[in-house]
């Protein structure tokens, strides 16, 4: 089995870890396991070991959005999580908020426009947040307080086009999905936005599992999950986040994304309710592997 981890994208030592953990579970059951750093002579390395199956432990662009899904097709090689079309659209922010529209789902409004514009005036009445189409964990990600006097000072390493979305406030919850089944309710709580090192740094974000909330909230996080799950076609595991605003209630629920690739630590968010549902880590990453396949 070859675990591949790494590559190019921001969120390259995320997957490091994510590899890391998940190959040393996979041993740990039994599998005979290498480490593929995800780099440019990929298709050569997966030609020489030829694996039986492999295990897509990459984050961000490159690996969680059809690319390397369409490579490991094209080599024939069965693989983990979702598949070519789920991927990409999952990690289209607009394109996938479409679906979850065309499926009854709560969301915010958004926009893409481009950057420089974004960054010139207010595209969208404050407070609003404005972040990539295109990236995960929290990348790249700028709110405007309702009483901001200037858009967000954006650098370089803002794509062209940013997605401008209306501020969802609330408490951050997440719901994992494993096949056909939602797993349970995680309320993250930190002390301002969950950004990336809120979700990657020691004592960056508290997890309350499963979370203490209203019965309909709760009940409703893990009917949308699954429902943004088959919306997008995702395949084996994917984690869907929410934003909710308790003072509205069950309107105050409303979808932010869906990750296709989620974090593959023992500590991490779809782990921690896989493992309070009674599921350890090497037996999460082992149900991974045996779903695998191609076509996905």
């Amino acid at each position: 089995m070859a675990v591949l981890k790494g590559g190019p994208s921001t969120e390259r030592e995320v997957s490091l870890v994510s590899g890391r953990e998940c190959a040393a579970a996979l041993r740990g059951e039994g599998f005979d396991v290498i480490e593929i750093d995800a780099q440019a002579d990929l298709p050569a390395r997966l030609t020489d070991c030829a694996p039986d199956v492999v295990f897509n432990a990459l984050h961000g662009r490159w690996g969680e959005d059809g690319c390397v899904q369409g490579l490991l097709e094209w080599l024939g090689l069965p693989y983990t999580h979702s598949g070519v079309l789920a991927s990409a659209l999952a990690m289209d922010k607009q394109r996938s908020k479409q679906a979850y529209r065309d499926a009854g789902l709560p969301i915010v409004d958004s926009i893409l426009a481009p950057r420089e514009e974004a960054a010139a005036r207010h595209v969208m009445a404050p407070p609003y947040v404005v972040k990539p189409n295109n990236e995960g964990s929290s990348v790249g990600i700028h709110i405007v307080q309702d009483a901001a006097n200037a858009p967000p000072q954006m650098g370089e390493e803002m794509p062209d086009v940013v997605m401008v979305e209306a501020y969802a406030p609330g408490r951050e919850l997440t719901t994992t999905v494993m096949g056909d089944r939602a797993l349970t309710v995680t309320d993250i709580l930190t002390d301002g936005w969950y950004d990336y090192d809120a979700k990657y740094k020691a004592g960056g974000s508290r997890h309350v599992v499963p979370a203490d909330i209203p019965a309909d909230v709760f009940d409703a996080c893990l009917d949308y999950a699954v429902r943004a799950h088959r919306a997008l076609g995702c395949r084996g595991l994917s984690r869907t986040d929410f934003r909710w605003d308790e003072a509205r209630g069950l309107d105050g629920l409303v979808l932010l994304e869906t990750n296709t690739q989620p974090g593959m630590t023992p500590t991490s968010l779809s782990p921690e309710q896989a493992a309070q549902c009674g599921m350890s880590f090497g037996a999460l990453c082992r149900w991974i592997v045996e779903d695998a396949s191609c076509a996905r």
